[in-house]
């Protein structure tokens, strides 16, 4: 998992409640366990027609937000099933930051495990937000700050500090478990030790 410390982006902005997760990835696109190759289909009946054609009206379709590292998004983002699916969709399109009023906690945790940072703010904040994203101000997000900066308007977010350090580490739920190895392999070698009996090969 890559580090994540802070990033530059014009967002995109997606001014819709309850985006679930079968809007950012719908379910026929879900038979791979792969991470990578899901961005295509990102939002997949929002940006295509039925004949697979781009509809120019998305955002995600225009420029200069075709390129966005950062969505904005109405309250309740994420909600649905709990699919993992959906923040690899996401990340292998190269969206790094989520920002909405509200998170389903399933997809809100599966984004720090995939390293993804979800930003909640207020609705007043959001609506500048959403405003500056749609004149293609470009945002600056600070992880170790904990800031959002939009030209001259700034404001800071709350994140546990368990989670602010594996995003700044770019640490998944292996790499925290390697992060106890010493204690584990101490473990293993006291067991062996008082049970040797256990680590007999058959």
């Amino acid at each position: 998992m890559n580090k994540f410390v802070s990033i530059k982006s014009i967002p995109a902005y997606l001014p819709i409640v309850n985006i679930d997760t079968d809007m950012i990835i719908p379910k026929q696109f879900l038979k791979t366990i792969k991470r990578s190759g899901l961005g295509k289909n990102l939002f997949d009946e929002m940006r295509y027609s039925t004949d697979g054609k781009e509809i120019k009206d998305f955002v995600l379709n225009k420029k200069p937000w075709h390129e966005a590292k950062i969505i904005i998004a109405g309250d309740n983002f994420g909600c649905g099933s709990s699919r993992e699916h959906a923040p690899w969709a996401l990340l292998d399109f190269g969206i790094k930051c989520v920002i909405s009023t509200n998170f389903a906690d399933i997809f809100y945790n599966n984004c720090f495990k995939n390293g993804i940072l979800p930003i909640v703010v207020s609705p007043d904040q959001l609506d500048q937000l959403m405003m500056a994203a749609t004149n293609q101000i470009e945002f600056s997000i600070d992880l170790p700050e904990q800031t959002v900066k939009a030209g001259n308007h700034s404001i800071n977010f709350e994140i546990e500090e368990f989670r602010k350090d594996r995003l700044l580490q770019g640490l998944d739920d292996i790499g925290i478990t390697l992060g106890y190895q010493d204690k584990i392999s101490a473990y293993e070698e006291d067991k062996k030790n008082k049970k040797p009996w256990l680590f007999k090969d058959n």
